[in-house]
C-alpha cells in the first residue's frame, strides 16, 4: 500500500512537471492598445483604443508564432464642416516574432481587419511591425500597423498585455 502512494505520488509530480513544461511554450493573455492614428487617417479619426487577447508559441531558436484578436475603435473628426463616423474594427493578426535578447523582441503580423458597425463595411488587410519587451508575464510593445481598404489607414500603436 505504502509503495503504491509512493509510486502515485512520484507518477503526478512527473505529470505535472511535464505539463509545466509544455506550458511554458504557449502562453495566452488579455491586452490594452491605444492607436495614433498617421497621414490621412489623422485628419479623419482621433485616437483609437483597443481590447483583445493574444497568444504566443515559442518555436526554436528564438522564434515564435503569435496571433491575437480584438476589438479597435476610432472616434470621427470633423474637418472643414464634414463629419467623418467613427471607425470600429475586430482586427484579426498573425505572424512571426524573434527574440533579439532575452527580454527584447522583433514582430512582423499580417491579417485582417474586420469591420463592424462603421462605414466602411467589410475587411481590410493589415500588416502590423513591431518591437516589445517581455518581463515575467508583462509584454509592452510598438508597432506601426496599416489597414489597406480604399487607401491605407495607419496608426503607431501602444499595446500592453498579460501572458500567462
Amino acid at each position: 500500500m505504502k509503495n503504491k502512494l509512493s509510486l502515485l505520488i512520484a507518477l503526478l509530480l512527473v505529470c505535472s512537471l511535464a505539463t509545466h513544461a509544455q506550458l511554458k511554450r504557449f502562453s495566452i493573455g488579455p491586452y490594452i492598445e491605444a492607436g495614433f492614428p498617421v497621414g490621412d487617417f489623422q485628419e479623419t479619426h482621433n485616437t483609437g483604443w483597443g481590447v483583445g487577447l493574444n497568444a504566443d508559441i515559442k518555436l526554436v531558436a528564438g522564434f515564435g508564432v503569435t496571433g491575437s484578436v480584438g476589438y479597435m475603435h476610432f472616434s470621427g473628426n470633423t474637418v472643414n464642416n464634414v463629419e467623418f463616423n467613427k471607425l470600429a474594427a475586430i482586427p484579426v493578426r498573425v505572424g512571426l516574432k524573434y527574440k533579439l535578447v532575452s527580454i527584447l523582441y522583433v514582430k512582423l503580423e499580417a491579417g485582417s481587419a474586420n469591420f463592424v458597425d462603421s462605414d466602411p463595411t467589410g475587411a481590410a488587410f493589415l500588416v502590423a511591425p513591431g518591437v516589445g519587451i517581455r518581463v515575467l508575464g508583462l509584454d509592452v510593445a510598438a508597432k506601426y500597423e496599416a489597414w489597406f481598404r480604399d487607401g491605407t489607414r495607419g496608426f503607431f500603436g501602444l499595446k500592453a498585455g498579460y501572458n500567462f
